[in-house]
Protein backbone atom coordinates (compact mmCIF):
# COMPACT_ATOMS: atom_id res chain seq x y z
CA UNK A 1 0.00 0.00 0.00
CA UNK A 2 1.33 3.53 -0.72
CA UNK A 3 2.12 5.76 2.00
CA UNK A 4 -0.03 8.90 2.55
CA UNK A 5 -0.44 11.83 4.86
CA UNK A 6 -3.47 11.48 7.16
CA UNK A 7 -4.62 15.25 8.19
CA UNK A 8 -6.30 15.46 11.60
CA UNK A 9 -9.35 17.17 11.73
CA UNK A 10 -9.33 18.58 15.36
CA UNK A 11 -12.03 20.83 15.46
CA UNK A 12 -14.60 20.99 17.50
CA UNK A 13 -17.86 21.30 14.82
CA UNK A 14 -18.89 21.38 11.42
CA UNK A 15 -18.19 25.12 10.17
CA UNK A 16 -14.73 25.21 11.34
CA UNK A 17 -14.08 22.17 9.66
CA UNK A 18 -15.35 22.43 6.44
CA UNK A 19 -13.75 26.05 6.63
CA UNK A 20 -10.21 24.16 6.79
CA UNK A 21 -11.19 21.92 3.75
CA UNK A 22 -12.23 24.19 1.55
CA UNK A 23 -9.11 25.81 1.63
CA UNK A 24 -7.85 22.82 0.17
CA UNK A 25 -9.39 23.46 -3.26
CA UNK A 26 -9.65 20.39 -5.75
CA UNK A 27 -6.79 18.47 -3.18
CA UNK A 28 -8.55 15.84 -1.15
CA UNK A 29 -6.62 14.72 1.62
CA UNK A 30 -7.13 11.72 3.15
CA UNK A 31 -8.79 12.91 6.90
CA UNK A 32 -9.11 11.87 10.70
CA UNK A 33 -12.33 12.28 12.52
CA UNK A 34 -11.85 12.09 16.22
CA UNK A 35 -13.61 12.01 18.90
CA UNK A 36 -13.94 15.56 19.44
CA UNK A 37 -15.84 16.66 16.00
CA UNK A 38 -17.77 12.99 15.86
CA UNK A 39 -19.48 13.40 19.23
CA UNK A 40 -19.86 16.83 18.51
CA UNK A 41 -21.29 16.50 14.72
CA UNK A 42 -22.06 12.30 14.64
CA UNK A 43 -22.28 10.07 11.80
CA UNK A 44 -23.66 13.27 9.22
CA UNK A 45 -20.01 14.85 9.66
CA UNK A 46 -18.99 11.87 8.38
CA UNK A 47 -21.22 11.62 5.88
CA UNK A 48 -20.62 14.92 4.39
CA UNK A 49 -17.01 14.76 4.14
CA UNK A 50 -16.88 11.50 2.33
CA UNK A 51 -19.64 12.97 -0.14
CA UNK A 52 -17.19 15.74 -0.71
CA UNK A 53 -14.17 12.65 -2.19
CA UNK A 54 -12.36 12.66 0.83
CA UNK A 55 -10.73 9.05 2.60
CA UNK A 56 -11.51 8.98 6.18
CA UNK A 57 -9.50 7.14 9.25
CA UNK A 58 -12.55 7.08 12.08
CA UNK A 59 -10.70 7.18 15.11
CA UNK A 60 -12.79 5.83 17.88
CA UNK A 61 -10.46 4.16 19.88
CA UNK A 62 -13.11 1.18 20.84
CA UNK A 63 -12.51 -0.46 23.63
CA UNK A 64 -15.12 -2.67 25.85
CA UNK A 65 -16.67 -6.48 25.98
CA UNK A 66 -15.98 -8.43 22.08
CA UNK A 67 -20.01 -8.19 21.87
CA UNK A 68 -20.34 -4.71 22.69
CA UNK A 69 -17.64 -3.79 19.94
CA UNK A 70 -18.77 -6.21 17.50
CA UNK A 71 -22.31 -4.59 17.47
CA UNK A 72 -20.61 -1.08 17.53
CA UNK A 73 -17.80 -2.17 14.28
CA UNK A 74 -21.28 -3.51 12.57
CA UNK A 75 -22.79 0.19 12.55
CA UNK A 76 -19.41 1.59 11.82
CA UNK A 77 -18.65 -0.62 8.36
CA UNK A 78 -22.15 0.87 6.98
CA UNK A 79 -20.45 4.40 7.10
CA UNK A 80 -18.17 3.97 4.16
CA UNK A 81 -15.43 5.23 5.59
CA UNK A 82 -11.68 3.58 4.86
CA UNK A 83 -10.20 3.27 8.56
CA UNK A 84 -10.94 2.28 11.86
CA UNK A 85 -8.92 1.69 14.98
CA UNK A 86 -9.62 -0.31 18.46
CA UNK A 87 -7.14 -1.07 21.78
CA UNK A 88 -5.07 -4.14 21.05
CA UNK A 89 -5.70 -3.51 25.12
CA UNK A 90 -9.00 -5.10 24.59
CA UNK A 91 -7.79 -8.70 24.05
CA UNK A 92 -7.93 -11.28 21.09
CA UNK A 93 -11.36 -11.72 21.47
CA UNK A 94 -12.81 -8.46 21.23
CA UNK A 95 -10.30 -7.54 18.00
CA UNK A 96 -11.74 -11.06 16.17
CA UNK A 97 -15.26 -9.58 17.22
CA UNK A 98 -14.15 -6.27 15.85
CA UNK A 99 -13.57 -7.91 12.56
CA UNK A 100 -16.86 -9.87 12.26
CA UNK A 101 -19.04 -6.89 13.54
CA UNK A 102 -16.53 -4.78 10.72
CA UNK A 103 -16.86 -7.33 7.27
CA UNK A 104 -20.22 -7.04 5.17
CA UNK A 105 -22.20 -9.41 4.01
CA UNK A 106 -20.33 -9.33 0.46
CA UNK A 107 -16.77 -10.14 2.67
CA UNK A 108 -15.36 -6.21 2.07
CA UNK A 109 -14.74 -3.72 5.06
CA UNK A 110 -12.72 -0.71 6.14
CA UNK A 111 -8.97 -1.25 7.41
CA UNK A 112 -9.20 -2.46 10.93
CA UNK A 113 -5.75 -1.13 12.89
CA UNK A 114 -4.87 -1.42 16.72
CA UNK A 115 -3.71 1.47 19.41
CA UNK A 116 -0.63 -0.24 21.12
CA UNK A 117 0.48 2.13 23.31
CA UNK A 118 -0.27 6.47 22.90
CA UNK A 119 2.30 8.76 21.87
CA UNK A 120 1.52 10.64 24.90
CA UNK A 121 2.57 7.77 27.11
CA UNK A 122 6.16 7.22 27.85
CA UNK A 123 7.89 4.59 30.02
CA UNK A 124 7.41 6.49 33.43
CA UNK A 125 3.76 6.89 32.75
CA UNK A 126 3.15 3.29 31.77
CA UNK A 127 4.96 1.86 34.73
CA UNK A 128 2.97 4.48 37.40
CA UNK A 129 -0.49 4.14 35.56
CA UNK A 130 -0.80 1.01 33.85
CA UNK A 131 1.31 -1.10 36.28
CA UNK A 132 3.54 -2.26 33.20
CA UNK A 133 7.24 -2.48 34.10
CA UNK A 134 8.12 -3.90 30.81
CA UNK A 135 10.23 -1.67 28.07
CA UNK A 136 7.67 -0.18 26.00
CA UNK A 137 8.88 -0.72 22.91
CA UNK A 138 8.63 -4.24 24.08
CA UNK A 139 4.97 -3.92 24.81
CA UNK A 140 4.10 -2.53 21.38
CA UNK A 141 5.65 -4.88 19.64
CA UNK A 142 3.60 -7.51 21.57
CA UNK A 143 0.50 -5.59 21.41
CA UNK A 144 1.42 -5.49 17.57
CA UNK A 145 1.86 -9.08 17.40
CA UNK A 146 -2.00 -10.13 18.92
CA UNK A 147 -3.35 -7.84 16.48
CA UNK A 148 -1.74 -9.48 13.46
CA UNK A 149 -2.63 -12.75 14.91
CA UNK A 150 -6.26 -11.69 15.32
CA UNK A 151 -6.13 -10.63 11.54
CA UNK A 152 -5.87 -6.86 12.45
CA UNK A 153 -4.35 -4.36 9.58
CA UNK A 154 -2.37 -3.06 11.20
CA UNK A 155 -1.66 -1.10 14.10
CA UNK A 156 -1.46 2.56 15.29
CA UNK A 157 2.21 3.45 16.98
CA UNK A 158 4.62 5.74 17.67
CA UNK A 159 6.92 6.37 14.25
CA UNK A 160 9.59 5.43 16.49
CA UNK A 161 8.43 1.83 17.05
CA UNK A 162 7.06 1.10 12.90
CA UNK A 163 10.14 -0.18 11.50
CA UNK A 164 10.20 -2.90 14.51
CA UNK A 165 6.55 -3.40 13.63
CA UNK A 166 7.24 -4.08 10.51
CA UNK A 167 9.74 -6.68 11.40
CA UNK A 168 7.52 -8.41 13.84
CA UNK A 169 4.30 -8.15 11.48
CA UNK A 170 5.79 -7.76 8.03
CA UNK A 171 5.54 -5.43 5.34
CA UNK A 172 2.24 -5.77 4.49
CA UNK A 173 1.23 -5.43 8.74
CA UNK A 174 0.50 -1.38 8.30
CA UNK A 175 1.93 1.31 10.71
CA UNK A 176 -0.18 4.21 11.26
CA UNK A 177 2.00 6.67 13.21
CA UNK A 178 0.71 10.08 14.46
CA UNK A 179 3.63 12.14 17.07
CA UNK A 180 4.59 13.37 13.93
CA UNK A 181 6.02 17.14 13.71
CA UNK A 182 8.32 18.92 11.41
CA UNK A 183 11.75 19.77 12.40
CA UNK A 184 10.98 23.45 12.90
CA UNK A 185 7.54 22.50 15.21
CA UNK A 186 6.67 22.45 18.77
CA UNK A 187 6.26 19.38 19.91
CA UNK A 188 3.21 20.09 22.02
CA UNK A 189 1.61 16.95 24.21
CA UNK A 190 3.48 14.27 22.16
CA UNK A 191 6.10 12.72 23.56
CA UNK A 192 7.84 10.20 21.09
CA UNK A 193 8.07 12.37 17.56
CA UNK A 194 9.62 12.63 14.72
CA UNK A 195 9.56 14.57 10.85
CA UNK A 196 7.86 13.46 8.34
CA UNK A 197 11.23 12.43 6.30
CA UNK A 198 12.33 10.38 9.29
CA UNK A 199 9.10 8.77 9.79
CA UNK A 200 9.15 7.73 5.79
CA UNK A 201 13.09 6.57 6.33
CA UNK A 202 12.00 4.06 9.41
CA UNK A 203 8.54 2.80 7.84
CA UNK A 204 5.66 4.62 8.57
CA UNK A 205 3.11 3.66 5.53
CA UNK A 206 0.80 6.44 7.21
CA UNK A 207 1.22 9.74 8.86
CA UNK A 208 -0.98 11.20 11.16
CA UNK A 209 -0.58 15.33 11.19
CA UNK A 210 -2.93 17.78 13.12
CA UNK A 211 -1.48 21.07 14.13
CA UNK A 212 1.32 21.43 12.08
CA UNK A 213 -0.96 21.83 9.10
CA UNK A 214 -4.44 22.63 10.96
CA UNK A 215 -2.51 25.66 13.22
CA UNK A 216 -0.42 26.66 9.46
CA UNK A 217 -0.62 29.87 8.50
CA UNK A 218 -1.18 28.20 5.19
CA UNK A 219 -2.67 25.17 5.51
CA UNK A 220 -2.28 23.69 2.04
CA UNK A 221 1.52 24.37 2.06
CA UNK A 222 2.13 22.70 5.35
CA UNK A 223 0.39 19.28 3.27
CA UNK A 224 1.98 19.76 0.53
CA UNK A 225 5.31 19.89 2.54
CA UNK A 226 4.31 16.77 4.30
CA UNK A 227 3.58 15.16 1.27
CA UNK A 228 7.11 16.01 -0.43
CA UNK A 229 8.98 14.86 2.74
CA UNK A 230 6.84 11.82 3.69
CA UNK A 231 5.29 10.65 0.25
CA UNK A 232 7.61 11.93 -2.80
CA UNK A 233 10.54 9.82 -3.39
Amino acid sequence: MDRDVIVALDFSNKKEVLDFLDKFGDKKPFVKIGMELYYAEGPEIVKEIKERGHKIFLDLKLHDIPNTVEKAMRVLSRMNVDMVNLHAAGTTAMMEAALRGLTREDGTRPLLIAVTQLTSTDQESMERDLLIKEPIDQVVMHYAVTAKNAGLDGVVCSPLEAGKVHEAGGKEFLTVTPGVRFADNDKGDQKRVMTPEQAKKIGSDFIVVGRPITKAADPQAAYARCIAEFVND
